[in-house]
């Protein structure tokens, strides 16, 4: 997958250590690099996970937990 906006801080296919910080309302995990919104699913508040980052859009970005 590619990156839509290129002032985002996390890029695609990149991993990152994460703190799941609050449920969104379809139940995914909210962490935030810098502000920047990422969806992970299968997450629960206080989650500390390393994702991989599987898609980019222009104010948020969605991932799923390492393997």
């Amino acid at each position: 997958m590619f990156d839509r906006d290129d002032s985002a801080p996390v890029r695609s296919g990149e991993r990152y250590d994460v703190k799941i910080e609050n449920i969104a309302s379809k139940g995914d995990g909210i962490a935030r690099i810098n502000g920047f919104v990422i969806f992970v699913p299968d997450t629960s508040v206080g989650d500390e996970v390393t994702i991989t980052v599987n898609k980019v859009l222009e104010k948020f970005a969605f991932g799923e937990v390492a393997q």
